[in-house]
This record gives structure tokens, sequence and C-alpha cells, in this order.
């Protein structure tokens, strides 16, 4: 037991290292490459703060654990939003400034009720895993499309100010991403052992661990990268990382983990996790997005979900000590 339990402490802590290197390293080569400030907040950064989560899930379906990968994917978006958000809309209320993150919050909403209805049937194959791929290419050209078009966006600002704020040379930036992706595999081949071996010890699922463990480990690079950004009062980048990266897990992350191992899909998978992700998202949406007004999270919405997650997890807990 205290082999597995070093291997996942000593597999998040070199993850969470690896993950913020390879985010630098990729936006800076990004940035010199002549890529727009907007694409790079919404592709660059959301690809490399969910590279934990793909990384895991593809070795673990490889392994064959596929509940495992399922659910890191989903107890990552849950993390992300009920834990991450509520924490982050604490320490200091979340303003929604950007007209792309306010059309990606709907977008969110779509991407998961497409997700949801690939759970009906209790299996994902590698025609979903198609379907999400497919998806997820088609977020990623339109993705390409606003960050050519919209320049001037509030995210835009805050992604360029966030690239200013670090800066690096070309031949370092390429160190970082080569250095930091090789370690991604590394530090998620230990972490996936440790998580494994830990379940089978203590009789619990792939899936439950997946759930806690692994998803809030994976997940932590996206808390860092949220609090350093509400900092310098970045608000849109703070919840375009939750957002870019929430739609990465559900498409990206699911489609490679289903192309590489068909997933056999638990009934409590689409009752009780894919449906608390999918009322989180309705809850941020409602919070985020504004309508007629300025969107904005504040503190007491920042509490509920922080509640929502401390309920959820102590559930899921409660369910391995019984």
């Amino acid at each position: 037991m205290l082999l597995p339990l070093l291997a996942i402490l000593a597999g998040l802590a070199l993850l969470v290292w690896s993950a913020d290197r390879f985010v630098d390293g990729a936006a800076a080569t990004a940035r010199y490459a002549g890529m727009p400030p907007l694409l790079i907040g919404m592709v660059i950064i959301g690809f490399g703060t969910s590279a934990p989560e793909m990384v895991v899930s593809a070795l673990a379906a490889l392994d064959g654990n596929p509940d495992l990968a399922l659910g890191n994917a989903y107890g990552s978006n849950i993390t992300n939003i009920a834990l991450i958000l509520g924490v982050v809309a604490l320490l200091s209320p979340i303003a929604v400034k950007s007209q792309v993150m306010r059309k990606e919050l709907p977008l969110l909403g779509v991407v998961t009720l497409v997700s949801g209805a690939l759970l009906l049937d209790g299996y994902l194959d590698r025609m979903d895993a198609a379907i999400l791929l497919g998806l997820f290419a088609l977020l990623m050209g339109w993705s390409i499309y606003q960050g050519m078009r919209q320049r001037g966006d509030v995210l835009a600002q805050e992604t360029d100010a966030d690239l200013d704020s670090h800066p690096m040379s070309l031949k370092l930036a390429l160190v970082w991403l080569a250095v930091g992706l090789v370690l991604l595999v590394v530090s998620s081949r230990v972490l996936v052992w440790g998580a494994v071996s830990i379940a089978q010890q203590l009789g619990v699922s792939d899936l439950v661990i997946g759930l806690t463990i692994v998803a809030v480990g994976t997940s932590l690079p996206e808390l860092a990268s949220s609090i350093a950004a509400v900092r310098k009062n970045e608000h849109d980048l703070a919840l375009g990382n939750v957002i870019g990266s929430n739609l990465f897990n559900t498409l990206a992350v699911v489609g490679i983990a289903a192309g590489i191992e068909p997933l056999s899909v638990e009934p409590e998978v689409l009752h009780r996790d894919w449906l608390l992700m999918a009322v989180l998202t309705v809850l941020v949406f409602l919070m985020g997005y504004g309508f007629k007004r300025q969107g904005r999270i504040n503190r007491v919405e920042g509490s509920v979900l922080l509640l929502i997650y401390l309920g959820y997890t102590g559930y899921l807990v409660h369910g391995i000590l019984t």
C-alpha cells in the first residue's frame, strides 16, 4: 500500500509541475509563431491544462482500465466547476466580460448534452468516439476562426498580458515544451499504476478512484492557473481555463479513451456523475452568462459550488467506507 501511495503523490506532484512547464513552453512557442493571443488562450492553454487528463485517460485505456479513464474525465469536469470556480470565486468574484466566453458557455452545455445522449445505451464504442472527436475538430476550427477574427477581445488582452508577465526565449520555450511533454507521460504512467494498485487493494472501483483522487490531481493545473489569473484581475482567463478544459475533457479525453478501448458505462455514471456535471454546467451558464447584464460569479454562488463539491465527494467517500 505504501509504494502505490507514494507513486500517486510523486506522480501528482510531477504531473502538475510538468503540465505547467508544458503550457508555458507551448504558449510562448505559439506566440513566437505569430499565433493571435485569443487563439493561444482558447486553444493552446486549454489544451495544455487538459493534457494531464488526456495522457492519464489514454494510458488508463491502454492498460485496460477504461473506468479510470472515464472517471478521470467526468470527475475533472465536476472538480473544475464546483471546486476550482468555487474557490476562485470565494477569493475574488469572477466578472465575465469576454464575448467569446459568453459564446462558449452555451456551447459547453450543448456538448454536455451530446455526451449524455451517447451514454444512454451504457456503452461508448469507437463510433461514439468518432462523434466526440469529430465535434472536437469542429470546435477547434471554430476556435481558430474566433481567434483570427476577434483580436480585440478581453480574453485576448488578458492572455497577452499573462504572456508578457513571464517572457522566455524561443529556445527555452521549445525545451520546456519537450521536457514538459515527456514528463507528463512519465508522471501519468506512475499515477495510473499507483491509482489502480490502491483501487485493487481497497476493493474500490477504478471509476471512483478516477472521480476522486485522479480527477483532483489532474485538475491541479487548472486550479493553479485560475488562481494566478484572478490574482492579476484576469477573470475571463480564469473562467476560460475551466470552460476550455471541460470542453477538451468531454470531447477529446473521452473520445481518445473510447477510441483506444471501448468503454462499458455503469448506470451511476449517467444518473450520478454526468447528471451532476450537467447541473453544474447549467449553474455556471446562469451565473456567468449575465443575459442583459455583465455575467458574474459572486462569493455566494462560489460557496454554493464549493458546497456541492464537498457533498458529492462526501457521498463518494461514504460509499467507499461502507
